[in-house]
């Protein structure tokens, strides 16, 4: 048997004078560094991941309802990167309210926090913009452009307008009786996109009937409950009722017309528009380098990803990926051409 692991008498012990030390202290170091190697990392650290480094902590806030593009763009951008190793755990949360103002308000409040991001695109420019936010994205930090999207015009199965041509022709014979539904407030894309359309058919955009929603949740149980004409939002969030049939596309407002949808563009229908939602990731004012530089790794991970490239095509989305500064100059332009847009319209000062 190992010694240290008798027990000596009273007399050996006083015999053999004060107890030596020495390997009870190197027991101990190595117990309390093992115990040390089995704590989970403090949150922020950094472990593992596919660069040798993995992003803990992170929160994700949605700023509109569940359901919604931002919504489902960052459950599935968290999804990607816990399933690739990109980070740990990441908590998504919703605080939706003034078409996404609310959300920045809360982000803008965060100044120097790196352990949170939002998700929002261009509505979230617009909407800045309609709803006198004090808030602005100017005071954000970028991180990321992510994707880029079509708009569909979508009308229930059992609507009477069976292709574009009849809902326009109903549409400028009684505006303000043919209403438009969008998971955006003013100045937002599902806003901008029937404004633009309107004003490509020869209507007056001060005479469409628009009813706002927050998010396309809310919008789509309006659509299949007959409570607007025609919706217009960005082709993920509908794909499935799309594919079930329970949805049925007019058109696409992209370029060219979206794979597997069985549907023209605007312009293979008669109006001269071509119309692209994005979507995108910043966090709050004041971030240092550091902090900045871990986020957009983060994010340069996740778009390298074979789980965001799963991700891109099982919700119809296009790869538009900007990184830290280049989305920064790209937001800063968009704020231009969308207050740009909105005064042409007659939608603000």
């Amino acid at each position: 048997m190992n010694r240290s692991m008798t027990t000596d008498s009273p007399e050996e012990t006083a015999r053999a004078g004060p107890p030596r030390r020495t390997g009870t202290v190197v027991a101990t170091v190595v117990a309390v560094v093992a115990a040390l190697l089995l704590l989970p990392p403090a949150v922020g650290a950094f472990t593992g991941g596919g660069d040798g480094t993995q992003l803990r902590g992170l929160r994700m806030l949605v700023p509109n309802a569940p359901g919604g593009g931002y919504d489902v763009t960052a459950r599935s951008a968290a999804k990607s990167m816990e399933d690739g190793g990109v980070t740990g755990p990441i908590e998504v949360f919703n605080l939706p309210g003034a078409g996404g103002t609310v959300g920045l308000g809360r982000t803008v409040n965060e100044a120097g926090n790196d352990k949170l991001v939002m998700s929002m695109g261009l509505g979230v420019v617009g909407s800045v913009y309609s709803n006198d936010s004090p808030a602005t994205l100017a005071e954000t930090t970028p991180i990321a452009r992510l994707t880029e999207e079509t708009e569909i015009v979508v009308v229930a199965k059992d609507s009477p307008y069976r292709n574009l041509a009849q809902l326009v022709a109903a549409w400028k014979a009684d505006p303000g009786g043919v209403p438009v539904g969008g998971g955006s407030s003013p100045g937002g894309p599902d806003h901008l996109a029937p404004m633009l359309m309107a004003k490509g058919v020869g209507l007056d955009p001060k005479t469409v009937n628009y009813v706002a929603y927050d998010g396309g949740g809310e919008l789509l149980a309006s659509v299949l409950g007959g409570k607007v004409a025609f919706g217009v939002s960005g082709l993920g969030e509908f794909a499935d009722q799309v594919e079930s049939g329970d949805l049925r596309v007019l058109a696409v407002t992209a370029g060219e017309r979206a794979p597997g949808v069985d549907a023209p563009t605007l312009r293979e229908s008669g109006v001269d528009l071509e119309f692209a939602n994005w979507r995108g990731i910043v966090a709050p004012p004041g971030l240092d380098e550091a902090g900045k530089a871990e986020l957009v790794r983060a994010f340069d991970e996740l778009r390298s990803s074979p789980e965001w490239a799963e991700t891109l095509k099982l919700n119809g989305w296009q790869d538009a990926y900007l990184p830290g500064d280049r989305f920064g100059a790209f937001l800063a332009s968009e704020n231009d051409r969308v207050a740009g847009v909105l005064r042409e319209l007659g939608l603000t000062s």
